[in-house]
């Protein structure tokens, strides 16, 4: 259970109290109510209150007057979300989001929330996601406001709707996605009510602009335990608007014979892909490309299932699978670059077991760093995070593997400058060699020196130039 306790929290506060005293002053002196809201609150109570956290605060003033009162205390301020009430602030090391107290709905046939300013603090804590995020500290007393019994719920790890579960979720659809989101970020439970009503809903997650979907979704992934996001989203049928190649994956048996289905394979390897982030050196934070890469890497199986002599396979799954996930993460608006970068590694997830007995020849570790870029080191979590066998002696027979291919890739990196990988003849030493002008075969011969690098290593020119020579003759000669 999580432990709450209000001194605790009174401790966590400390560092921004001047700031809250400040601002509650001056919003009081003009006439106006202010409270600390939101996250922040609920964080501070469970004592996991960054160092220097955003700030959300609801006033009854309205944004022309947010503006006025923060003159002469904030460094700077932005009015993108102005339209819906909201005025950004910076000051000193904080971020700050001051919002007019409001109501917000949508219509049915809409994907654009409307929004109406409210005038009392009940009304707008009352309008809020989750009761454990419907809680505030009225400034400058710095008094806790709880009308839905939050902290009750903070204290039990229960995630629950203020009002009426089936009203909230039409007010805002989005709310089931964050419902999935605060149960992977904080690890709690959504209450039963609250349950049934995303299960009964979870198509109106549609009329959602997909932008705020995914940032919902990243989220959920990028949490300490995207799996029981993950998993509510699927048992609530959200997954089959949101990302349906997910729940698609339930019934398909992995070709091991060994896991449930490839659905919760999926979910192991993700689990063990974020182990991966701090235990594979180099260590990183959560990473998305990662994350989503051990997420969508056999995405593709349900598409080239087959079966022969009561086996199953996926040949080809894994190309099946990139263009799958690049069709997806386009569906959602990711950037292209990490499109490019989770489906590469989804292409290359099964490199690794093409070579199969693990005797790495030094063409072969040439051309799985070339193939890698800049990729590299997340292709070995990956790689290692996809061995989920419960046979302990093909698992370290992997474990072997992966370590002899590191240290092969180690040691022909310091001897040959992978990374920076070249032939030994460039462009223009070929067309001087050659007497040709820039052109079609230019480009052949270039990559027939780029393959003979990867299977011999490096050449003197001498030893180059003779092979380029050979080449060509054998080429003019055949065609």
């Amino acid at each position: 259970m999580p432990t709450v306790d209000p001194k605790q929290a009174a401790q966590q506060l400390a560092p921004i109290e001047a700031l809250l005293i400040e601002l509650g002053n001056r919003f009081t002196a003009a006439g106006y109510e202010i409270s600390l809201v939101g996250g922040p609150v609920r964080d501070a109570l469970l004592g996991r209150l960054s160092q220097a956290p955003d700030l959300d605060f609801t006033t009854n003033a309205r944004p022309d007057q947010i503006l006025q009162l923060l003159e002469g205390l904030a460094d700077s301020t932005w009015d993108v979300g102005i339209r819906y009430g909201t005025v950004g602030a910076r000051i000193g090391d904080r971020e700050c989001e001051i919002t007019t107290y409001r109501s917000e709905h949508y219509d049915p046939s809409s994907r654009k929330p409307e929004v109406n300013f409210g005038d009392t603090l009940e009304g707008d804590l009352g309008r809020r996601d989750f009761t454990i995020n419907a809680m505030a500290l009225r400034l400058p007393e710095r008094v806790l406001v709880d009308l839905y019994d939050g902290i009750n719920d903070l204290a039990k790890g229960v995630i629950r709707t203020p009002n009426a579960p089936r009203m909230s979720f039409s007010d805002d659809p989005l709310r089931m996605m964050r419902a999935a989101r605060f149960a992977s970020q904080l690890e709690f439970e959504v209450e039963a009510e609250t349950l049934a009503a995303m299960v009964a809903m979870h198509e109106r997650i549609t009329i959602v602009s997909i932008e705020r979907v995914q940032v919902e979704f990243l989220k959920i992934v990028m949490s300490d335990q995207p799996r029981l996001g993950l998993k509510l989203m699927v048992d609530s049928g959200l997954a089959d608007y949101v990302v349906p190649e997910l729940p698609r994956m339930r019934l398909e048996v992995d070709e091991h014979l060994q896991h449930k289905d490839v659905y919760e394979h999926s979910l192991t390897v993700l689990d063990q892909a974020i182990m991966m982030e701090t235990m594979h050196e180099p260590v990183s934070g959560p990473d998305p490309v990662l994350r989503l890469a051990a997420l969508f890497h056999d995405i593709g199986k349900p598409r080239t299932r087959k079966f022969d002599d009561g086996r199953v396979s996926f040949h080809h799954h894994e190309v099946v699978g990139a263009r799958m996930t690049r069709k997806r993460m386009k569906e959602f608006r990711f950037s292209n670059e990490l499109i490019d970068d989770v489906s590469r590694l989804v292409e290359l997830h099964l490199r690794f077991h093409g070579y199969g007995t693990g005797e790495w020849t030094d063409s072969a570790v040439r051309r799985y760093v070339r193939d890698a870029g800049p990729l590299l080191v997340r292709l070995h979590k990956l790689t290692r995070a996809d061995c989920t066998t419960r046979n302990r002696k093909r698992a370290a027979a992997l474990q072997r593997s992966y370590e002899q291919l590191e240290a092969r890739i180690a040691e022909i990196t310091a001897q040959e400058e992978l990374d920076s990988l070249r032939p030994d003849l460039d462009g223009q030493a070929i067309m001087q060699i050659l007497n040709l002008p820039e052109g079609p075969a230019v480009g052949e011969a270039y990559r027939f020196m780029m393959e003979l690098r990867l299977d011999r290593g490096p050449l003197d020119p001498e030893e180059a130039k003779a092979a380029l020579l050979s080449w060509w003759s054998v080429r003019n000669a055949n065609s």
